[in-house]
């Protein structure tokens, strides 16, 4: 089955951060994804476009912080995490890219 269309609108990119690094020493990668996607819809995703197997799906929704710019108050945007449990012995290599 070819990865659909809708498989790349889920996954948006990979975080790279100091937590996101500590979580890939126990087989978790941390994606930002699309705010109306399901746990499901992720884990297809994920299964679909790095040929893994995924064995649990966590995700949390960021609230976007209030800001000054130029003394005008702004909002930044909402970010929706998911952190993707893939099975043992498994991993993503996320320099690479798709």
């Amino acid at each position: 089955m070819a990865a659909t269309a809708r498989h790349y609108d889920v996954i948006l990119a990979p975080v790279i951060t100091e937590k996101a690094t500590l979580l890939s020493e126990l087989n978790k990668v941390v994606f930002r994804v699309a705010s109306d996607a399901s746990k499901d819809e992720i884990a297809a995703a994920v299964e679909e476009l790095f040929k893994v197997n995924v064995t649990k799906v966590n995700t949390l929704v960021v609230e976007g912080k209030t800001k000054r710019f130029r003394g005008r108050l702004g909002k930044r945007n909402d970010v929706k995490k998911a952190i993707v449990t893939l099975a043992e012995g498994q991993s993503i290599d996320i320099t690479t890219g798709l």
